[in-house]
């Protein structure tokens, strides 16, 4: 089973959920308990055991707050 990383650049990240509508497997949400320095609250992962790898989150975001990394046997 392949297992993937999502980094997110919270400070660039403008909350625009465009992210989360186009995740097709719900691994992302915004993040209400954090604040980032535009005054945003940035996406997250939220259910990243559930992430399949297919980039759309980062292929939608107009902002390129999004890297998706494809984890090694024993990586986290």
């Amino acid at each position: 089973m392949r297992r993937f990383k999502l980094v997110f650049n919270e400070n660039k990240c403008k909350g625009c959920e465009l992210c989360v509508a186009f995740c097709p497997k719900n691994v992302i949400a915004i993040d209400e308990t954090v604040t980032n320095g535009k005054g945003y609250h940035p996406a997250a992962a939220v259910n990243i055991d559930a992430c399949v790898g297919c980039c759309s989150c980062a292929r939608m975001c107009p902002d390129c707050v999004i890297t998706i990394y494809q984890l090694e046997e024993g990586e986290e």
